[in-house]
């Protein structure tokens, strides 16, 4: 899943690329409340809607271009669209009852229900084309006024459903959702990234491989079928012990279950912060044949801290210029906790670091094996 003349690569020979920071944490610094994120078009939702960052790409246009834009400048030549949790599964925790309440479950039948819904169907493709053409405006406009490429990755965020474990302690082989049903949300998902302008696409913190599994299957699906074809990039997010938080695979298992996807690249993310990230990172560095990014969490959540998360810039800085001394990275910057100020930051200590260059080989390889 890449292209072998995608102008992202030619950057990624040369020096390390610099991708976003936390779109949520940002959003906090703005004061947003529940009126807000509702405007006009939502104000007469039932459940709570301010914990739904992505719909402020429909409510607040202008304070997500704003982020946007201050990313840009801060020095990053990838930002991501605002769609970590835009599919249709997970939309539904903020618009359609749930059944525990009422003595009934989530199942694979409410599931199929929410898949089939025109509303939330409508909704997540909408979020996803709307947030992707406001970056691509963005990413544009920044790149005419500097004179350099910048890219948008769709995000693609991990759900708040699992493929590998069941909910029920009692009923081991119990799933609330089924595969095909995860890959629809994710397919429509893709779709509207694409056509919102999206150069990449980023699954991203992923807790569970199977749900990602989802994802790619039904990106590639996509792919056959539309006729377009874009870099695919992904991110884990891993635990103390260096394993995936809900399938509980190690990086190198991990990297083994999706190797085949033939990624752009592939790397870690938000986790338990920079500190504790360098050994599987170095792990993963080894082992993968593809760039590799890292956008960790800035240290471990603090609600006293202004941006919930304990670390400042210079400690980021310091953290990412040690990874990539360490001849770890090509992608660098940062996820939950990390304000436009971090990026600038890690954007300014890796000025010159060479990029990690093991990886030339095997993807100019894959260049040549996948030419017609």
């Amino acid at each position: 899943m890449t292209t072998n003349s995608h102008p992202l690569k030619k950057i990624l020979e040369n020096r390390i690329a610099i991708i976003d920071g936390a779109m949520g944490t940002t959003i906090r610094t703005y004061g947003m409340k529940e009126a807000d994120i509702r405007g006009e078009r939502f104000k007469d939702s039932r459940k709570d809607l301010l914990n739904n960052g992505d719909l402020f790409s429909l409510t607040q246009p202008e304070m997500i271009c704003d982020i946007h834009r201050r990313f840009l400048e801060a020095g990053a030549d990838i930002i991501e669209t605002n769609t970590f949790g835009a599919t249709s599964i997970a939309q539904s925790e903020f618009f359609v009852d749930d059944p525990r309440e009422h003595g009934g479950r989530k199942d694979p039948e409410f599931y199929q229900k929410i898949i089939d819904d025109r509303f939330l169907n409508n909704l997540a493709g909408e979020i996803n084309e709307q947030s992707a053409r406001q970056c691509r405006e963005w990413a544009d406009r920044i790149a005419n006024q500097t004179g350099r490429q910048r890219f948008v990755a769709g995000a693609i965020g991990p759900l708040t459903v699992s493929l590998s474990n069941s909910p029920d302690a009692d009923d081991p082989g119990f799933r609330v959702v089924t595969f095909d049903q995860v890959k629809t949300a994710y397919a429509q998902q893709v779709r509207g990234l694409i056509a919102g302008g999206s150069d990449l696409l980023l699954v991203e913190t992923i807790f569970d491989s199977l749900n990602a599994k989802a994802a790619l299957v039904a990106i590639r699906e996509v792919f056959d079928e539309d006729g377009k074809e874009l870099p695919v990039m992904i991110s884990a997010a891993v635990g103390r012990g260096g394993e995936t938080m809900i399938s509980a695979q190690t990086v190198e298992a991990f990297w083994n279950a999706v190797e085949h996807a033939k990624p752009f690249s592939v790397g870690l993310n938000c986790s338990l912060g920079p500190d504790l990230m360098y050994p599987f990172l170095e792990d993963l560095s080894e082992k993968a044949d593809v760039p590799i990014s890292c956008y960790p969490n800035a240290g471990l959540p603090n609600p006293l801290s202004p941006t919930g998360f304990d670390l400042e810039p210079s400690d980021m800085a310091r953290y990412l210029g040690d990874f990539a001394r360490g001849g770890l990275i090509n992608i660098a910057g940062g996820c939950c906790g990390n304000t436009p100020e971090h990026i600038a930051a890690i954007a300014k200590a890796l000025e010159g670091q060479p990029p990690r260059k093991l990886w030339n080989s095997a993807v100019e390889a894959y260049a040549s094996e996948s030419r017609p």
